[in-house]
């Protein structure tokens, strides 16, 4: 919407960079109300306020309000509730114990969360180039308040309100920084790879196909989360999880080779797709290990610090991926994904557990 409009990907990257760093402040927050109160007391207001600031930013688009209202509105949506981490907390106390069923769920949710993802670009392409470039945004405020209000109408599986918790916060649990500096590297994976995509295609004459690439991707992540839904995982999920951003490492090359040595839009969306087949058994081992480190009665702020430090890695990573994008060029954009799937091994291999006795 805003590349399309003010002609600058450097400055989409920056304003998104400012909304997701926004949120990576707010949200711990909001997600601490929840355990305290409950999730629909919380996240029906905290939506409300945050599509209200999305419907702000379609404005100021659509009349050309100055570049500093851009910031100002998309950090107002920084309120958006972590419906991913409220779900999963639904699942943790429905499934308390057993750990198989559990991880089939957690891989189910993944599965859920990238066809979100399939879609959504791809809807949004439709829209934004049938109609106007405001109108992706205008209907994902309406989708987000349509599904938050159902969301929270779902009373028998709520989890109950835990109020003040004595103890420390999450992020101080053992095991928790180094899990959340991994979430920070995987972010900038996430970020970088959609601007440089979407600035690909758009240098090869092909911007509204921009969306169907990025849908393979995610299609890639969801056929990974239900084949390992299915699958029994291996081993504590400590030891799992640097075994699964090695191969994330090994496969984000393949985009930046296609671009180089093809420059073809279909062989880009081809590594893409291979390249999502990471994603899936990366996120859910690393929820997995986030409900394992976290306090009791803290779940919700618990997934939110993780999603927290995802978004914090997909502000840098966007703002970096269009700076590349715009002053390097798209082929060469490709490699910020990749340095950052490499900075994810190095600091997950670095933290892993010692098992000497």
């Amino acid at each position: 919407m805003i590349a399309g409009t003010r002609g600058s990907y450097a400055l989409a990257g920056a304003v998104t960079a400012t909304g997701l760093a926004a949120t990576a402040v707010v949200a711990p927050w909001v997600a601490r109300l929840v355990d305290r109160h409950g999730q629909a007391r919380v996240a029906v207001p905290a939506t409300a306020v945050a599509v209200l600031g999305s419907l702000a930013l379609l404005l100021c688009v659509r009349h050309g309000a100055p570049d500093w209202t851009l910031f100002a509105c998309y950090a107002a949506t920084a309120t958006t509730p972590n419906t991913g981490g409220m779900s999963r907390a639904r699942w943790a106390r429905l499934l308390d114990g057993d750990e198989p069923a559990l991880h089939t769920a957690q891989s189910f949710e993944q599965a859920a969360d990238e066809l979100c993802f399939m879609l959504g670009p791809v809807l949004a392409a439709l829209l934004c180039g049938t109609f106007f470039p405001e109108a992706g945004t205008l209907v994902a405020a309406v989708l987000l308040l349509t599904g938050v209000l159902a969301f929270a109408a779902q009373r028998a599986t709520e989890p109950p309100p835990h109020g003040r918790v004595a103890g420390r916060s999450p992020v101080r649990s053992p095991g928790m920084p180094p899990l959340l500096a991994v979430c920070l590297a995987l972010g900038a994976v996430f970020g970088a790879t959609e601007v440089v995509t979407i600035a690909f295609a758009d240098a090869a004459g092909h911007r509204t196909a921009a969306g169907a690439v990025l849908a393979l991707q995610a299609a890639g992540s969801c056929a990974a989360g239900l084949v390992s839904g299915a699958v029994r995982p291996a081993g504590p999920a400590a030891d799992r999880l640097p075994r699964c951003v090695a191969v994330m490492a090994a496969l984000l090359p393949l985009p930046l080779l296609a671009a180089a040595l093809t420059g073809s839009l279909g062989w880009v969306a081809l590594a893409l797709l291979t390249a999502g087949t990471a994603t899936a058994p990366v996120m859910v081992t690393t929820m997995t290990l986030v409900r394992e480190r976290t306090p009791p009665g803290r779940l919700n702020e618990g997934m939110t610090l993780a999603v927290t430090g995802l978004l914090g890695g997909i502000a840098g990573g966007s703002a970096t991926g269009g700076w590349a994008a715009e002053h390097l060029g798209p082929t060469a954009g490709f490699a910020v994904p990749a340095g950052a799937a490499a900075l994810a091994l190095a600091v997950s291999l670095a933290s892993r557990p010692s098992h000497r006795t």
